[in-house]
């Protein structure tokens, strides 16, 4: 299951820096509600019903949810609206808050930093354009790396791969 950061910090029921690094048993973060939502699987005699179940269960826990900080949600639209390219100094402006408050309260309720969440969205729209076929001088353009260097010392770090060979996959068998 994907979730987006905002998602993941409602339904979860923490905030991401708790989880951070580990892993994590939904007993441990729901507790008898993960043991009823189990039994309730075990006991549907379909795909569709338990997709249709884990529906239900997922929007209930995340209407219930403490909201997250305007001020973050809307810091973490913009960084996804300008996919990631974005000056930290001005999101903290964007809110009246100084660097310092946008990292601690982002951090609390995304789990990274502004930064890092900057770099992270830059680099999957990057990365969805190198998998479907543009050229890497355009994507590190379009994408506002300095130089195809930079993207590709990104990508090398963040994927484990070189552009190129992130170019070469296939994403459509995933």
């Amino acid at each position: 299951m994907r979730l987006t950061p905002r998602a993941a910090y409602a339904v979860l029921g923490v905030a991401p820096h708790e989880l951070h690094g580990s892993v994590t048993g939904l007993e441990d973060l729901w507790g008898p509600w993960a043991r009823r939502l189990g039994e309730r699987l075990a006991d549907t005699g379909s795909w569709a019903e338990r997709l249709a179940l884990t529906d239900a269960f997922l929007t209930e826990r995340a209407a219930a949810a403490p909201a997250m900080s305007p001020e973050v949600a809307g810091v973490w639209d913009t960084i996804v609206a300008r996919r990631g390219r974005v000056r930290i100094t001005d999101l903290a402006a964007s809110c009246g808050w100084s660097r310092k408050r946008l990292w601690s309260r982002f951090g609390a309720q995304i789990g990274l930093t502004p930064k890092r969440a900057a770099m992270l969205v830059r680099f999957d729209h990057a990365a969805r354009a190198l998998t479907s076929g543009r050229s890497i001088g355009d994507v590190a353009l379009a994408c506002g790396y300095a130089d195809q260097s930079h993207l590709h010392r990104d990508v090398l770090a963040l994927a484990g791969f070189t552009p190129s060979a992130l170019a070469a996959m296939d994403t459509s068998a995933g």
